[in-house]
C-alpha cells in the first residue's frame, strides 16, 4: 500500500512539473488516499495487540506519579 502511495505521490509531482490541468486532483486523491486508507490500516496493526494500553492514564498511575513527586 505505502509503494502504490508512493507512485502515486510520483505520478502527481511529475503532473505538477508538466503543469497538467488534473495535477492538483491527482495530489489531492494521493493525499486522501494516505489520510484514510493508509494511515487507518497502520494505526491498527501497530496498536491491536494492546500496546497502547501504556500510555493511558488512570487512577493507579496517576496515584503512583502523585506519590513520587516529593522523595526525589
Amino acid at each position: 500500500m505505502f509503494v502504490i502511495f508512493l507512485i502515486w505521490m510520483a505520478t502527481g509531482l511529475y503532473l505538477v512539473n508538466v503543469e497538467h490541468e488534473k495535477a492538483q486532483i491527482v495530489m489531492g486523491l494521493g493525499v486522501f488516499y494516505f489520510s484514510f486508507l493508509f494511515m487507518p490500516f497502520f494505526i491498527y496493526y501497530r496498536y491491536k495487540d494492546g500496546k497502547y494500553k501504556k500510555y493511558i492514564l488512570n487512577d493507579e498511575k496517576l496515584r503512583e506519579a502523585f506519590k513520587n513527586v516529593g522523595k526525589d
